[in-house]
């Protein structure tokens, strides 16, 4: 495999970029999402590939990732400003019921990051914004505004694993207390590394920051639920041979695509009943699933690209087996 290509104008460069679209297309002809556009790394490489008669939908929640876009005149692609939990009901509007292939990029993007009015990291002083989509929403001022220390306490702690959430959030409330609310990123990477005794950090080349400001945001853009829904629909719709494409940056991203993967490729092992009973191979469950590849960024990538280092990119196929019915 190759590595990710250069980066663009904007210096971002994609990460598992010739992998992905390797393990995404299956048919020159067919139809492929894009969930996730960013800054339509992964898009130009899939319509590099596609046949005139292939189609690509790309999907992304930020209104500036959708504006980038109208670079690519392509009569092939198509894109729609929405959440890529709404894959299933974007689809359907557009007129398709089943798709060969669905890409999802998790996480932030650099243009993101390096945006310093988008407030996402506190590496630049800027706004406490942290939405994807800036349109609509409470941003993560507003939020830290309110949040009691009981809610902040659990959003530091389960989506940043930050073993000094407790005193971080404490801060944060006795700071708005005290007139000084956190309203930009300063402010809050400036609470949070007084919360944290020093001699306590365990990693001194990562900011005692970026666990607070990677849950805040989390929590403001509900990630790991949109995550959820987005993996259920996209399996959905991919038809047979369909192939499901996962790049995750953080350990909680990757659990739920894993999960959410093992469960639709061994549901035998979720079925208590068919766990207990003595039955032969064709009672049990049918695999909706096909679990096809774990990838990681290799060194040269690595090297040319430091984000990659964290990058895991799962690589599902569906099977003939139909999907469950929806709740009522």
């Amino acid at each position: 495999m190759t590595p990710s290509p250069a980066p663009d104008a904007r210096g971002h460069r994609t990460v598992l970029a010739e992998q992905a679209i390797d393990a995404l297309l299956t048919d020159s002809q067919g139809i492929y999402v894009d969930a996730t556009f960013g800054r339509g790394g992964h898009s130009r490489l899939i319509l590099q590939r596609l046949a005139p008669a292939g189609r690509l939908i790309a999907l992304d929640r930020d209104p500036a990732a959708v504006t980038s876009a109208a670079a690519i005149s392509d009569s092939r692609f198509h894109i729609e400003h929405t959440a890529f939990s709404r894959v299933g009901a974007t689809l359907a509007a557009l007129g398709f019921l089943q798709v060969h292939g669905v890409l999802l990029d998790i996480g932030v993007s650099s243009p993101q990051i390096d945006a310093a009015e988008r407030g996402f990291s506190w590496r630049a002083e800027g706004p406490l914004d942290m939405r994807m989509d800036t349109t609509q929403g409470e941003t993560a001022a507003q939020w830290l505004a309110h949040a009691s220390i009981d809610e902040l306490t659990g959003v530091i702690r389960n989506y940043g694993e930050e073993r000094f959430a407790s005193s971080i959030a404490k801060a944060i409330v006795a700071r708005r207390e005290a007139g000084r609310p956190v309203a930009t990123t300063r402010d809050l990477a400036s609470v949070v590394a007084d919360a944290i005794p020093r001699k306590s950090r365990a990693d001194g080349a990562q900011h005692p920051a970026t666990r607070t400001f990677q849950a805040v945001r989390i929590h403001v853009n509900q990630e790991l639920a949109e995550l959820a829904l987005v993996l259920e629909q996209s399996a959905r719709v991919l038809r047979e041979g369909g192939r499901l494409v996962v790049i995750s940056f953080h350990s909680l991203e990757d659990r739920i695509v894993k999960q959410f993967v093992e469960a639709h490729a061994h549901p035998e092992r979720a079925d208590q009943g068919a766990r207990a009973l003595p039955l032969r191979a064709d009672q049990l469950p049918v695999p909706r699933l096909r679990a096809l590849a774990r990838v990681r960024a290799g060194d040269a990538e690595v090297a040319a690209n430091p984000r990659a280092r964290s990058a895991v990119m799962r690589v599902a196929e569906r099977t003939a087996a139909p999907w469950p019915e929806r709740p009522a």
